[in-house]
């Protein structure tokens, strides 16, 4: 029976041998690279996801200030802005509501706010921007559709929720966990 090698001989040859061995190296630097990887991948797909709702966004405000545009709002010839049955003009709450009625599964309609003002010339158009220094969001929306021949300007605002920014990625306004989202519209009515 040989006899056991010497213990210094085994403290000695240790770090020898656990250098060159490689079994579990790739699973050591996965675990090195995949936080840095995965907060990445989520940050890409969020701010794909913020672009898209965007988008979504603006082609609701076009095909919703068409209303507005040919004067259907005004006059109550929209059958979405009736109230029980009777055609009426457009109010910001039904107007809202016929928005929300082309909002897609993607965005809830009670955190979407609906502007609507008019203006006699396009030199005449200010604007708010409803956020204050401190990012809060002021809900206060007016709504007038103006008549034929006034410049209008529909706007939509829905603060969208981001779930990345504990990562340190903030697509948002300040701290705040939601990044605003904001279509505009701006056209001349129509002689209707």
């Amino acid at each position: 029976m040989p006899s056991p090698a010497p213990s210094w001989y085994t403290l000695w040859t240790a770090p020898h041998r656990f250098r060159g061995n490689r079994r579990g190296s790739a699973a050591v630097e996965f675990a090195l690279v995949a936080p840095i990887f995965f907060a990445l991948l989520f940050a890409i797909i969020e701010t794909a996801l913020v672009f898209f709702s965007g988008q979504v966004l603006e082609t609701i405000t076009q095909n919703s200030a068409r209303v507005v545009l040919t004067g259907q709002a005004q006059s109550g010839s929209v059958t979405v802005c009736a109230v029980g049955g009777v055609a009426t003009p457009c109010t910001q709450a039904t107007f809202k509501s016929y928005v929300c009625s082309q909002v897609p599964a993607l965005f809830d309609c009670n955190s979407l706010y609906v502007e609507v003002t008019s203006f006699s010339s396009f030199s005449a158009v200010t604007l708010p921007t409803h956020l204050d220094a401190a990012c809060n969001f002021d809900t206060n929306m007016n709504y007038s559709a103006g008549s034929a021949g006034d410049i209008v300007v529909v706007r939509l605002f829905y603060q969208w929720p981001l779930f990345v920014t504990g990562l340190g990625y903030n697509i948002g306004c300040g701290s705040t966990s939601k990044k605003l989202l904001v279509a505009t519209a701006a056209f001349k009515n129509e002689p209707y």
